[in-house]
């Protein structure tokens, strides 16, 4: 087959979020992960003849705020169906989902991409085709427990709700994905919808692939595959990567187009790096999909829609913007707090909120704040000083009452002895604030032992003045180097010294 072999990569992604909530999504067994196999299951998420299910609350409105935080329309009225096949851990043998009438319809994500032309970063906008509440399956754990052979089944899972967000096939590139991927999590973990752990399954994707050809002016395409059950970003990354090559060499052997072939879905092995064909993809006919008759349709009101769009109205785009904008912060700093997460937003808010500027306060979060809770593996709310405390601190060092060598002093006394205020701390270093007439005094008695330093700040040199912080120091360590500087400066363009 004689074809170009430059080709995009065309790629839609299905993103499974498991929803937080303490319950699963028809019954009120736990959905807390790590319990012992088959310990979390009752007959209703077993479908034991004659359970029926009830509908959980809290998984209809995470699922709004999602929709409205994805730029979706939410849907007033919209029902319940199952989706019939036949697997070892589906013990019903169909799932509950949502097959026309999915509670998000359409929406979009932005994430960072790279101009084909000028390979600049841009912003790009994914547009969604719909986001559908459904139940999860168990899980067969094949070889997860050494010296075994056999396929043993946990249905702990079965029944957990997910939210299943389905992209337009939009993406190009496994960069692109991987982007895509990041922000969805990061946007779903801001908004409290999910705790976005990979690696217990709370977020996973399946990636469908082809490959488009550009021939006599007409758009080529090979067959599609979809990559199922990716949990990380690097397997979105790899898998990708790895498929595009492999259908590329294969329409080189055999020329296949879309037409040729049905879909098919193909497995990620992470060991090999390689792509597995599993089945020919079933499409919705084979599903047999219909009305699920023990569940009533949803009913939304406008009230329940608009607290939803209420709970969605700050994202980390719009995070993002407020700090830069805002704030004055530089884009990489807005970045780091965002991904940090909402509380520590939230408690950089509280700063500024407070009266600290708010680039110390970025500044003392990015390096002293982060540090700590990195070191002790915590949440900001398990942080020991408040942000009124630590408000109180960065207040006293914008003013000058102490600089910020002694103010890191004074928080690692707030850290030791959590609710020591900052004024208790400031006190026990024996901090006292320096008067003008006595800083005068001082910055005198400096200059007038470096004549050489005058000398240099005439001849243009600004930083010369730094150098007197130190001899400042050992002779009154509460002074603010900042204030020695100024007034030295001061002192020197009037000429009374």
């Amino acid at each position: 087959m004689n074809a170009s072999t430059t080709y995009k990569t065309v790629i839609g992604l299905e993103v499974h979020v498991q929803l937080k909530t303490e319950t699963k999504l028809f019954c009120r067994c736990s959905t807390q992960f790590g319990a012992p196999p088959n310990t979390q299951v009752c007959p209703v998420c077993l479908g034991l003849p004659g359970a029926l299910p009830v509908l959980n609350a809290k998984a209809i409105e995470l699922a709004v705020r999602a929709g409205a935080a994805l730029n979706s329309t939410i849907a007033p009225f919209t029902k319940w169906d199952r989706k019939n096949y036949f697997y070892p851990d589906l013990p019903k043998g169909y799932q509950t989902s949502q097959f026309d009438l999915p509670i998000c319809g359409g929406g979009y994500l932005e994430i960072d991409a790279k101009d084909p032309l000028s390979g600049e970063t841009i912003r790009k906008k994914i547009t969604l085709v719909r986001a559908h509440l459904e139940e999860d399956a168990g899980k067969s754990m094949h070889d997860e427990i050494a010296g075994r052979a056999d396929t043993r089944i946990d249905l702990n899972r079965a029944g957990t709700p997910l939210l299943e967000i389905v992209s337009e096939p939009e993406l190009s590139s496994a960069e692109e994905a991987k982007n895509y991927l990041t922000e969805m999590r990061l946007l779903m973990m801001f908004l409290g919808i999910t705790d976005g752990n990979m690696q217990e399954g709370s977020l996973r994707a399946d990636a469908n692939v082809n490959l488009h050809f550009q021939q006599d002016g007409k758009t080529i395409a090979t067959p599609i595959v979809e990559i199922k059950n990716l949990n990380s970003f690097r397997a979105v990354e790899r898998a990708i990567l790895y498929e595009s090559k492999r259908q590329f060499q294969v329409f080189q052997e055999t020329g296949r187009t879309i037409h040729d072939a049905p879909k098919q879905t193909w497995g990620w092995n992470d060991a090999t790096g390689e792509t597995e064909l599993q089945r020919e993809k079933e499409d919705s006919a084979d599903y047999r999909y219909f009305p699920c008759p023990d569940l009533v349709p949803v009913v939304l009101s406008e009230k329940e829609i608009s607290i939803g769009k209420l709970a969605a109205s700050k994202t980390p785009a719009t995070v993002r913007k407020a700090l830069v904008e805002l704030h004055g912060l530089k884009a990489s700093e807005s970045e780091t707090l965002v991904q940090q997460g909402r509380g520590v937003v939230e408690f950089f808010d509280a700063l500024v909120e407070q009266g600290a500027a708010p680039k110390r306060a970025a500044s003392w979060m990015l390096q002293d704040v982060l540090r700590y809770l990195n070191d002790k593996n915590i949440e900001i709310d398990a942080y020991p000083v408040t942000s009124h405390s630590l408000a109180k601190l960065l207040v006293a060092i914008e003013i000058g009452k102490l600089d910020t060598t002694r103010g890191k002093e004074a928080l690692a006394k707030m850290i030791d002895a959590p609710g020591t205020s900052a004024e208790k701390a400031i006190e026990s270093l024996g901090i006292a604030q320096v008067d003008s007439s006595e800083l005068e005094t001082l910055c005198k008695q400096l200059l007038a032992e470096n004549p050489d330093v005058i000398e240099k700040f005439r001849a243009g040199n600004n930083k010369a003045l730094i150098s007197l912080v130190g001899p400042a120091k050992k002779k009154n360590k509460n002074v603010d180097p900042r204030q020695v500087q100024e007034t030295c400066q001061r002192m020197i363009e009037s000429g009374t010294v």
